[in-house]
């Protein structure tokens, strides 16, 4: 038990940190006229397709979006955003299971802000340790693929209490996978009383037009 205020202490002082360096982000993207969404979800949820079909469809609509990508190890998801003929830049955390302000403003950098119209930050995989940091964003949304169940918003409340935008993927294989549509979205109400809900799929396009209408008319 001795222990446990130091732990305490530590952690206060990482968040504090963190967010003073997130407040500092959100001013220099205030600056450059850059519009910032943060995406996290849990592995497996579609997360990376989506950002490429969002990369895509951006940049084919004249837009000039950008993504940083956060995984514990490999280039992966960076190779594969890169199809989207935009530019990326990888994260890996290491043991690190979420990012923080200070990873984003280093893997930024050398870009020039003022060129992009959007900078999507793709979290770890994670719907636990991604709530508590600040990224200095503009919209935090939270993903549930259909294949994960109704019961997610119950199990992982603090993620959603804190997103803006709550988007269920996958929404092809609802069917397939018996998902409720209507539970989950009572169940993510429960938490976060009158969050968007956008049904999406990355593989038919279904809700992409909706979900690119409601970035233009955030931003």
């Amino acid at each position: 038990m001795t222990g446990s205020p130091r732990i305490v202490e530590v952690r206060k002082n990482i968040l504090k940190r963190n967010d003073e360096a997130a407040r500092a982000l959100r001013q220099r993207f205030q600056e450059a006229g850059v519009f910032v969404v943060s995406l996290v979800s849990s592995p497996g949820s579609g997360k990376t397709a989506f950002l490429e079909k969002t990369l895509t469809l951006l940049r084919e609509a004249g837009r000039r979006p950008a993504a940083v990508v956060g995984d514990l190890a490999t280039q992966n998801d960076a190779v594969r955003l890169a199809r989207s003929r935009t530019p990326v830049k990888q994260i890996e955390t290491g043991t690190l299971c979420h990012l923080e302000a200070a990873m984003v403003e280093s893997a930024i950098a050398e870009w020039d802000l003022t060129a992009l119209d959007y900078l999507f930050i793709e979290n770890v995989g994670n719907l636990v340790c991604p709530a508590s940091y600040d990224l200095g964003e503009n919209l935090r949304v939270v993903l549930l693929s259909t294949t994960e169940g109704e019961d997610k918003p119950l199990k992982y409340p603090t993620i959603f209490n804190t997103a803006d935008l709550a988007i269920v993927t996958k929404i092809d294989l609802a069917d397939a996978v018996e998902f409720n549509r209507e539970l989950a979205c009572a169940n993510i109400h429960s938490i976060r009383s009158g969050l968007t809900v956008l049904e999406t799929s990355s593989k038919t396009g279904a809700g992409l037009r909706e979900w690119l209408a409601l970035l233009e008319s955030r931003r």
